[in-house]
């Protein structure tokens, strides 16, 4: 288990949209455990892979302490057109909330870390989090769903922010030194 380093607004991984998972292996199983870590540590609702750097389609989430889990390929559907308005922050938007319009219930169907059928049903602010997250998995951010005036209020209060325009991490080709030699 290992606390990630959670990428912010303007970082291209974060516009990417996510591949499916294929393989339900140990390395999975590693990468749900570490959202989870993450998620929790940030503190947060939930956390989709592409936001600590990983281009698969799996989230983590956690409402209060009765509604938590994860889903990996999720495919949502939407029982009713009734919609809910409320705030809403982003982890990889740190600090930052806007009102933003939501489904006010969803199913999830997906898998689990093992690749078990998982169907997640959630109203309120499962409903949010589950939107928000597969969101990233699309690679759209909750700004993108803001009215035109909240969209152009929620960029000036990102590039205002104090992590704005902080260096996207490189990718490290080795976690080894290379003592001076090409990698």
């Amino acid at each position: 288990m290992t606390i990630q380093r959670i990428r912010f607004f303007g970082d291209p991984v974060l516009r990417t949209p996510a591949e499916p998972v294929t393989d339900f292996d140990k390395e999975l199983r590693t990468l749900v455990t570490d959202l989870a870590e993450t998620m929790l540590d940030a503190p947060g609702s939930g956390l989709a892979a592409p936001q600590i750097g990983v281009g698969l389609r799996v989230f983590t989430y956690h409402i209060d302490d009765e509604q938590s889990g994860h889903l990996v390929n999720p495919v949502l559907h939407y029982p009713s057109d009734e919609e809910q308005d409320g705030p809403e922050g982003c982890l990889s938007i740190p600090g930052l909330s806007f009102d933003c319009r939501r489904k006010a219930h969803v199913v999830a169907h997906g898998q689990n870390m093992f690749g078990d059928p998982v169907t997640v049903d959630g109203t309120a602010m499962l409903a949010r989090c589950v939107q928000h997250e597969t969101d990233h998995l699309d690679g759209v951010l909750f700004v993108d769903r803001l009215d035109a005036d909240a969209r152009k209020a929620a960029m000036r209060a990102i590039r205002d922010a104090e992590w704005s325009g902080l260096a996207v991490p490189a990718v490290k080709i080795s976690p080894h030194p290379t003592g001076g030699l090409a990698l």
